[in-house]
């Protein structure tokens, strides 16, 4: 076995080889960037090598870069993680020429499988089902309308080296089908070095399920069942859970056989997933084969108890694998929760900052359920605008499907997180949502749920209740600490009375609340509830207990109340007495400023076009500049007709929030 692994990547990925590696004995090496100096997986590893300025392009995938740390440290393998060099032959190449082992597979295999285009072709002759679409190189724009249109709208435009949805883009016309080529073809060149396009058809209402597959150099390559992926956005997984909760024994047998044929007729080894579209008669379409350890790879271990990385690293040492598929069974339910630094509330726009408070839920594995999570980052550090923007993966296990649903949305509320935007909100939100709890879900969910955008959930009254008894009782504690302050003039005792009215999500609630040593008796809206918890007044988190069932919120301390985040709901709560509660009615609401005659930009990027000058007459829905951040190109529009009065930005521009891009007459 290897006595030093070499770990060509960074953030939470690189965290979590890193705790492999250590569980086997084995020495790490980490190689960072200028951003990456202090981060996280560079004080977990026993060593660690600079490797060049903060771009990626600068750094993380120079291949020559990487192979002087080789030699520098005399590594005698590397896992590459996924994203950056995970899926380049060029580098297994090197590696192989280098004599160092790649924790991959071979070469050859990720030639094949990481071009999306040979790799439609391999699995058609491997009699793998595939999608219709047109599988050669497309030259320019007009070209990509031509296809599209003979292959029918809606079609998906995608890189051929593409991953983690870059380089994709849905056309539904021939204008989003001339601009999402061009967009894919620069994110392509940006994030991978290589700007071939193909087009296939888009299979409306897919589910997106994929196959976890392991092949040893001995011969024998088992499937560890399915995930299933479908709550995306723009093509980027948001949650993901092991096993579907779509699929049957026959279909799940059908789609790991085709998986593991796939593999043997390009000579794989290593872990890869293969993916697939599934339609609602349970038909399923091979999408492309990913050579690495996929993002989502925990909830396949939680549920077939294989720890993946150290099967990558024991194949990659030439051992073969100690179990058969026979012996891979299905234990409970997964789900994995992608906490990403972009803000819901502004169109899932990226964030970057400074983590002034990252307090992940209590890791938890014992038989009723696991809590765990995979991160890269610390409470201090920073959230970078050079790459990717997950900050962490939530994963929970439990018996149940339903089970494990609970578990979540429990380690979300306990998930504390600011300084940054982030999607804490709504992956809480969709914890809850009738369709994803009934497993009715598809690729389009986001798209179709939140129409809109996210503005935050809405709680039912029963839930309303529950806080709204809470934060009397916790109200009821800090006025209690508030009469007993030092220094009061005599004979002015103060009395923290029963009768209070509670005001969030639009309500005005009475309530009459007692107390004893274990808690509070609150009484409100025709029913009683008891209320207990040890929460003190200072404290960010609140654990209580209603009535039995347990409720954990976010708490901060406003004017009147608090600020209560919970189930992806954030309640500005006000706790007053009657009196107080009447005069508040009277008080006028301030107005937000009215910026719709300039265009802002909506996150920390770099402008890559601005498509209008002055005196421009736009129309709704036309494109007006792009931005690029962490990676993305963001395209932003008219949202209604008008005259472009000034340019303020240019090309080249690095814009803070909210700096003005243009104003409008």
């Amino acid at each position: 076995m290897f006595e030093k692994i070499l770990i060509a990547n960074r953030g939470e990925i690189a965290c979590r080889v890193i705790k492999t590696a250590r569980k086997m004995g084995i020495k790490t090496v980490a190689v960072y960037s200028d951003a990456d100096r202090n981060a996280l997986h560079v004080k977990m590893a026993d060593e660690a090598v600079h490797i060049g300025p903060s771009p990626a392009n600068q750094s993380y995938i120079v291949i020559d870069k990487i192979m002087d740390a080789i030699r520098q440290t005399g590594a005698q393998a590397v896992h590459p993680g996924y994203g950056f060099l995970s899926e380049n032959m060029k580098f297994a190449k090197a590696l192989e020429d280098e004599g160092v082992a790649f924790v991959g597979p071979p070469s050859p295999a990720i030639e094949a499988m990481g071009d999306k285009i040979t790799s439609k072709k391999i699995a058609q002759d491997a009699g793998v089902s595939t999608v219709p679409g047109y599988m050669g190189l497309i030259a320019d724009a007009d070209e990509a309308v031509t296809i599209s249109k003979q292959i029918g709208f809606p079609v998906m435009i995608k890189a051929s080296a593409g991953g983690g949805g870059k380089g994709m883009r849905i056309a539904w016309n021939e204008q989003e089908a001339r601009e999402g080529f061009e967009s894919s073809k620069n994110e392509a060149a940006n994030s991978f070095g290589d700007d071939r396009i193909f087009i296939e058809k888009f299979v409306t209402q897919p589910r997106h399920i994929e196959i976890q597959v392991l092949a040893d150099q001995h011969g024998n390559c088992v499937y560890l069942h399915e995930r299933e992926c479908s709550i995306q956005r723009r093509n980027q997984k948001v949650i993901e859970e092991a096993p579907s909760p779509f699929l049957d024994e026959a279909t799940r047998q059908a789609m790991g056989e085709q998986a593991c044929a796939l593999a043997r007729a390009v000579g794989y080894t290593s872990a890869g997933t293969v993916e697939f579209i599934v339609d609602a008669e349970k038909n399923f379409y091979f999408l492309e084969m990913n050579t690495r350890l996929q993002v989502e790879h925990p909830v396949t271990e939680l549920i077939t108890g294989v720890d993946l990385v150290e099967q990558m690293i024991r194949v990659a040492g030439g051992e073969p694998l100690s179990f058969a598929q026979q012996d891979l069974r299905i234990n409970g339910w997964a789900i994995e929760s992608r906490l990403y630094a972009e803000d819901p509330y502004r169109n899932f726009l990226p964030s970057i900052g400074r983590l002034t408070r990252y307090r992940p839920p209590a890791e938890i594995a014992d038989q009723s359920h696991v809590v765990r999570n995979d991160t890269g980052v610390f409470e201090g550090g920073e959230i970078s605008m050079y790459y990717d923007p997950m900050i962490a993966k939530l994963c929970t296990w439990a018996p149940t499907r339903l089970g494990a649903i609970e578990q979540m949305r429990l380690a979300l509320d306990e998930f504390e997180v600011e300084g940054i935007g982030h999607n804490l909100p709504f992956l809480s939100a969709v914890m809850d949502h009738p369709k994803f709890v009934s497993g009715d879900i598809s690729t389009a969910f986001i798209a179709q749920e939140y129409p809109e955008g996210f503005t935050g959930a809405s709680l039912p009254d029963v839930e309303i209740a529950r806080i709204a008894a809470s934060a009397a009782a916790m109200h009821r504690v800090a006025e209690i600490r508030r009469t007993r302050i030092s220094g009061r003039l005599d004979n002015h005792e103060r009395h923290v009375g029963e009768h209070w009215v509670v005001t969030l999500a639009g309500q005005e609630i009475p309530v009459r609340i007692t107390a004893d040593r274990q808690g509070s008796n609150v009484e409100l809206l025709d029913r009683r509830l008891r209320v207990e918890s040890d929460w003190l007044p200072g404290q960010s988190l609140a654990r209580l207990s209603v009535d039995g069932e347990p409720l954990v919120m976010k708490v901060d301390r406003i004017p009147s109340g608090f600020r209560l985040r919970v189930r992806g709901a954030d309640l500005k709560t006000h706790v007053r007495r009657p009196r107080a509660a009447e005069l508040a009615r009277l008080m006028p609401e301030k107005l937000p400023p009215d910026t719709s005659k300039f265009l802002l930009c909506p996150m920390p990027g770099l402008v890559v076009k601005v498509n209008v000058t002055a005196g421009d007459e736009v129309q709704e829905g036309q494109a007006l500049a792009t931005v690029e951040a962490m990676k993305m190109e963001n395209i932003l529009r008219a949202e209604r007709k008008s005259v472009v009065k000034s340019v303020s930005a240019a090309p080249g521009e690095s814009l803070k929030v909210d700096d003005v891009i243009m104003e409008f007459e």
